[in-house]
């Protein structure tokens, strides 16, 4: 399921600004992006769960990010406000992005890919959950595969 029409027209008018000259949006999600180390997990849910002596669970997610394809670009906005797409935190080169190990996560309610980019050592996961799962294999079939 894509974005809502409120959401989207929410996003484009947050992309508008950065857009270059003759730059067009071809693709709009919303995406956890970033890794959590099932290490860091299982200390987060033991140190919640005695400072609060059992009676409160937490867990510890990647950042939800807005994403916006463009024929040049890739930018990830804030999605932690509210709802409402935030700052701009990430502008890559499409260029030099290609997507690869991509699956489906957990029980195949969700799809999870890793991006990698040029001249960096750490991919990033990109892990559309349930309600855009359907947006994973779109975004990755509109980049170049990880060699």
């Amino acid at each position: 399921m894509a974005l809502n029409a409120r959401r989207t027209r929410q996003l484009l008018e947050a992309a508008a600004p950065l857009l270059l000259q003759g730059e067009r949006v071809e693709f709009t999600s919303l995406a956890g992006v970033g890794s959590v180390s099932v290490r860091k997990q299982a200390l987060t849910a033991a140190v919640v769960g005695v400072l609060s002596a059992g009676t409160v669970m937490a867990t510890v997610t990647p950042r939800a990010l807005y994403i916006v394809m463009t024929d040049q670009r890739l930018l990830f906005f804030d999605g932690n406000r509210g709802g409402r797409p935030g700052k701009l935190l990430l502008n890559l080169p499409r260029p030099y992005v290609s997507a690869g190990g991509s699956k489906k996560a957990f029980l195949g309610l969700q799809y999870a890919t890793r991006l990698s980019v040029a001249g960096q050592e750490q991919g990033l996961k990109v892990t559309f959950p349930v309600q855009h799962r359907s947006d994973g294999p779109r975004f990755v079939a509109a980049l170049p595969a990880i060699r």
